[in-house]
């Protein structure tokens, strides 16, 4: 199949568009009366307690026992841009631990890593807006370090889209509890639509294209000029591509995807991961005339 026999990815990848950070001089009070934290007249006896003991509003209203340290953190997260979600609030699951707890240990190793790819890669002169994240095996994490990633990256502000590239044993559609009836398969054999892009709320600046149906022959859709060519296309409108793959040990999927994204993030796992596999991956890689952006040990 020529890639122009395919549905234009513009056709199927929603545009977010650039936005401003929504630090439009909100006030807290309104954020968390138009929650349904507070009523219109808590707000004066708040206000009276935040002159009182010169705190911060939020505190305040804590302190008086009419809003918890939750909701406070909840509504500085809209204040701020900064979204994130409540546990029982969302199908998206608890291991995507920088949507629900973002201010946590291994949400700020992530963001520590997600600085660490803008610097040698996202940013950089020479690198690109499209990173593949690789394993040498199944079990490593890889799928768990590229959902945050993507939150991540989400909740700087930089459009991010996650493809799940990994067309034998796929996860993303399960971490974010998405379906997985439309996907990367149909897009890659010209019947991708719109609805296979998905965003994820509340987080505006992330999609996921998940796996889709599992084709027969994964490798061969992925080394096709069509998958290089929806790379290109699709970061004309996002910030950062992060793609899954299947575990590099068993299947060369993870080669073919990184001859396309140039870049590519290793994770392997603590007491898990074996030095050969590692050095066959890096071997694998180099012939791809990938870039190894850095590496991941996984400790979970």
């Amino acid at each position: 199949m020529e890639a122009d026999t395919i549905t234009p990815a513009t056709e199927i990848v929603p545009s977010l568009g650039r936005r401003m950070p929504a630090l439009n001089g909100r006030r807290i009070g309104e954020i968390l009366a138009e929650a349904g934290k507070l009523q219109e007249e808590d707000i004066q006896p708040i206000l009276d307690y935040q002159l009182q003991h010169s705190i911060r509003f939020g505190e305040a209203a804590v302190r008086l026992g009419l809003v918890t340290e939750s909701d406070v953190r909840n509504a500085l997260s809209r204040q701020f841009d900064f979204p994130y979600l409540a546990p029982g609030t969302s199908q998206v699951s608890q291991e995507v631990v920088a949507a629900y707890h973002p201010f946590g240990p291994h949400a700020e190793a992530m963001r520590a890593l997600r600085s660490e790819i803008m610097a040698r890669w996202i940013d950089h002169e020479t690198g690109g807006k499209a990173l593949a994240v690789v394993s040498p095996e199944r079990g490593e994490g890889r799928s768990y370090v590229t959902a945050n990633l993507a939150v991540t990256f989400a909740q700087l502000g930089k459009r991010t889209l996650l493809i799940d590239a990994d067309m034998r044993h796929p996860r993303q559609h399960l971490l974010f509890g998405l379906d997985i009836q439309s996907g990367l398969s149909a897009v890659l054999t010209g019947r991708g639509e719109a609805s296979s892009v998905r965003q994820v709320a509340p987080f505006e600046n992330l999609c996921i294209l998940p796996a889709g149906v599992l084709p027969p022959n994964p490798q061969e859709l992925l080394v096709r000029p069509d998958f290089n060519w929806l790379l290109r296309e699709v970061e004309k409108n996002f910030d950062v591509v992060l793609v899954d793959t299947p575990a590099s040990g068993a299947f060369a999927d993870a080669q073919a995807v990184c001859t396309s994204t140039r870049g590519a993030l290793v994770v392997i796992r603590k007491d898990h991961t074996r030095p050969r596999t590692v050095q066959t991956l890096t071997e694998k890689l180099s012939t791809a005339r990938a870039f190894i952006v850095g590496s991941v040990l996984n400790e979970i």
